[in-house]
């Protein structure tokens, strides 16, 4: 027997803390964007080294989704998020308290193994204490809340770092999720689901673990050791293929897996997962890219560039609900289409950046940007949970989420590969065309610059552009990606039903 829906002040107090509990996860997977260039000058490390803050939460979090069903079977819904909360709250205080780069990718990855479970079961607890007829007042809260956090991310965690200090970005985490943890259970612990013993997916869950570890190990730390001329990179890459190869064969012949692989024998859940992979990744790597060009050679502050990165989401927020209503009647390809086209269209425009640009030049793209958000997510959910049997709904929501964020670390770290890779190319190329003729030099010494002073500022002046030049390419990179995605979203039929999306996450 399922415990009646909350009515009244108890239904708006639950309705706002599984919301909150939501948006504290959701927000670490930004919040830190504007700060690796503090947090990595703080701990002794190089700014691309601070980039695992990000992709180290990400793994962490994509491996804990597809395990979030069977815990809370065996352990129970309520009990199992109750828990992943607290512990969310502990690891993000010892997060602020390291005092080394690999102590705090240590602590992330355990913070993002309890966030995990926290977005799906929390959009299900929503679902069982709201009455039926207000479910899409549940579904839209916890939309909401997924839209707006991201955007918070940059923004808050900008003002933190330029305010206070690194440490705060996490801490922040504290209160929220202890308080949750606490009334969370009081007011939830009657809608408590029978737990069933199990088995569990041994042998599958070691390998996902070994193969996504070794693979996103391998794309962070390739650019230091000089990519296959390190004997390290090569056995990495070696253990990710075959571990990658034994994980396929072994999900594909166990009877419960813990990653259904079987789903992709449906076209159009392929095509979806195609889609949200190239088109996330692009958006993600694009995203993380920008506060570290801002902060690193545009002189912005972290609250700046946060300010920059979060217009993205103003007019995504805005246009949710009406994209909402129109996936009911429209073709969800081609509502997809429209919005990964758009994306790539405003990322195709910020290819063209200058030194010289303004905060208005620079935040207007990504402030139309937002349009094509709720274009790409909403519908494309529906669409590839629509082409799976209903029995199937679950297991597919939880590898689609999966691929997101895997699509996000793996972009993180090739965008961050690429940019530094790009600028040293580039650099090369300008330092060798550059004042061939002397003319630069001596204007410089006739201003009453030394010889010194003027190699200095033709050296700075050739990084700067060197490193525009690398930042646009990355930029025209995403935007490619972001075409094949539009292209991949075709490859599915047109869906027969309608998915009920509750078990997405």
């Amino acid at each position: 027997m399922f415990e009646a829906p909350l009515t009244g002040g108890q239904l708006v107090g639950a309705g706002i803390l599984l919301a909150a509990a939501n948006f504290i996860a959701v927000l670490d997977t930004t919040i830190a964007n504007v700060s690796v260039s503090t947090i990595s000058g703080s701990l002794g490390a190089s700014t691309s080294q601070g980039t695992y803050v990000i992709t180290s939460y990400a793994v962490a979090e994509a491996i804990t989704v597809p395990l979030t069903g069977w815990l809370a079977n065996r352990f129970g819904t309520v009990r199992v998020f109750i828990t992943s909360m607290i512990m969310f709250g502990v690891f993000s205080a010892l997060c602020g308290f390291a005092n080394s780069l690999g102590m705090l990718i240590a602590f992330r990855i355990l913070q993002g193994f309890a966030g995990g479970p926290l977005m799906p079961l929390s959009q299900t607890l929503l679902l069982r204490i709201f009455p039926k007829e207000k479910a899409p007042a549940a579904i839209g809260l916890w939309a909401m809340t997924t839209l707006i956090a991201p955007i918070a991310g940059p923004i808050l965690g900008g003002v933190l770092c330029d305010q206070y200090s690194w440490p705060y970005i996490f801490w922040i985490n504290v209160p929220v999720a202890l308080i949750c943890g606490y009334v969370g259970w009081r007011m939830l612990k009657r809608y408590e689901t029978k737990t069933n013993i199990v088995p569990i997916d041994k042998v599958g869950l070691l390998l996902m673990v070994i193969w996504v570890g070794a693979l996103q190990f391998m794309l962070d730390e390739g650019k230091e050791k000089d990519w296959f001329a390190s004997t390290e990179i090569v056995v990495l890459a070696l253990i990710a293929g075959a571990g990658f190869i034994a994980f396929m064969i072994w999900e594909l012949t166990e009877r419960n897996p813990v990653v259904d692989l079987r789903v992709f024998r449906h076209r159009g859940f392929s095509a979806s997962v195609t889609t949200i992979c190239l088109a996330f990744g692009a958006f993600f790597g694009a995203t993380v890219l920008t506060p570290l060009w801002l902060q690193g050679y545009m002189g912005y502050t972290a609250t700046s560039s946060g300010m920059v990165s979060a217009m993205t989401g103003i007019l995504a927020v805005l246009t949710a609900p009406f994209v909402a209503k129109m996936s009911t009647t429209v073709d969800a390809r081609k509502l997809v289409f429209i919005g990964v086209v758009w994306l790539g269209l405003m990322t195709f425009v910020r290819a063209f950046n200058t030194t010289d640009m303004t905060m208005f030049q620079i935040g207007w793209p990504l402030f139309l940007q937002g349009i094509g958000l709720p274009l790409f997510f909403v519908p494309l959910t529906g669409l590839a949970l629509a082409s799976v049997n209903e029995s199937e709904t679950a297991s597919a929501a939880g590898l689609m989420s999966f691929c997101r964020t895997m699509s996000g670390a793996i972009a993180t770290s090739i965008v961050n590969t690429s940019w530094e890779n790009d600028a040293t190319h580039f650099h090369a190329e300008l330092s060798g065309l550059v004042d061939r003729m002397g003319d630069a030099t001596n204007t410089l010494l006739a201003s009453g610059m030394s010889a010194d002073q003027a190699t200095a500022s033709i050296a700075q002046t050739v990084q700067s552009q060197s490193i525009m030049l690398a930042t646009n390419h990355v930029f025209m990179m995403a935007a490619v990606s972001f075409s094949l995605a539009a292209l991949a979203i075709w490859f599915a039929p047109k869906p027969t039903r309608v998915a009920d999306t509750s078990a997405a996450h």
